[in-house]
């Protein structure tokens, strides 16, 4: 293992413990939500002095949020109030928030956009037997332009746009089940094209290029699935059973596809060694597989705290992490 040093960090300030609970990687620097309800823009080449934008977010209880643009840094929020906001992170003040729609009482639990399709998505928590999928059309009113109310029958907690087709849509559920669907059509009887059973609660899911699917459970299932012809319809192209036995882990944070689509990277953590561990995934001529031998580690990661999300720009050789300790931080190849 390749172990990089921390060379940066932000803890968020206040009386009571704040969870720093995602990152959105975007052109100008990672941003983050966290518990105080707050969406915060940093610089990436200096953390400690705070985040240069910072907004206080209006849905009750922050739950989400996703990159629309990442180049021109916009980012939609949702929250507990179903209500979904547009942020453009280049605005001050109460200028950011360019659009708010809602259409509904139940809580947002996840976010898909695509600014090619002019499309934002979100994924409801399930309420009076009933768990929704909502499209909108930016460009249009704030009605969405499909709803999918029986696709699932649990909580959709992920959501994620196909990396080139931008009618293509994916879920996952706490019913265990991950859908692809063609949201061109309106029928929901029609509307689903592959569905995988991963068979346990799901917490993430996303595409890794564009036929292959990757999903984790609540328990640390890790499977990698194929929409590919010539695959055995609904099966794993790999199963890589509990990745606790796997990498000594204690939970999986998510996976990251990397954008030039050389496979993934995996973020495990591990609180009593105090560890996080990025392990690449890559695909041989058939199966995917773990390259443990060149993973990279964060020795002291979050403390004994949970890392709830981390992102890598490569360019400038660092990660990033934020974990329920309340802290953003840099990591770089050490001296």
């Amino acid at each position: 293992m390749f172990n990089l040093a921390c060379v940066d960090g932000f803890r968020y300030p206040g009386l009571d413990e704040v969870y720093v609970l995602d990152l959105i990687p975007l052109t100008q620097g990672p941003a983050a939500i966290s518990s105080d309800q707050k969406l915060c823009l940093f610089n990436p080449l200096g953390l400690r002095p705070g985040p240069v934008k910072e907004f206080h977010t209006n849905h009750g209880n922050l739950t989400c949020a996703k990159a629309y643009d990442v180049n021109s840094a916009v980012v939609a929020t949702a929250g507990e109030d179903g209500s979904i906001s547009m942020w453009d992170l280049r605005q001050d003040g109460s200028r950011a928030e360019v659009a708010r729609m809602t259409d509904n009482q139940a809580p947002v639990l996840s976010l898909a956009c695509s600014s090619s399709g002019y499309s934002v998505v979100a994924g409801t928590e399930l309420r009076q037997s009933q768990a929704s999928i909502l499209i909108w059309d930016v460009r249009s009113n704030p009605t969405p332009r499909h709803k999918y109310q029986e696709v699932h029958s649990d909580d959709i907690c992920e959501l994620n746009f196909h990396p080139s087709d931008p009618n293509i849509l994916l879920s996952g559920s706490t019913d265990g089940l991950v859908n692809v669907y063609d949201t061109r059509i309106t029928d929901e009887d029609e509307v689903i094209i592959q569905t995988f059973n991963h068979d346990a609660s799901i917490h993430h899911a996303a595409f890794l290029n564009d036929t292959d699917v990757f999903a984790v459970s609540h328990d640390e299932r890790f499977a990698v699935y194929s929409m590919a012809e010539d695959q055995e319809k609904g099966s794993a192209l790999t199963n890589f059973g509990n990745m606790r036995e796997i990498l000594g882990c204690q939970y999986i944070a998510n996976v990251s596809a990397k954008a030039n689509g050389a496979g993934a990277v995996i973020g495990a953590g591990t609180h009593d060694q105090q560890m996080f561990e990025l392990v690449h995934l890559s695909k041989g001529t058939t199966e995917w597989a773990l390259d443990r031998a060149n993973s990279v580690g964060l020795p002291g990661a979050h403390s004994s705290e949970i890392v709830r999300s981390f992102c890598f720009y490569d360019e400038a050789q660092m990660v990033f992490s934020v974990g329920e300790d309340g802290y953003i931080k840099a990591w770089k190849p050490g001296a």
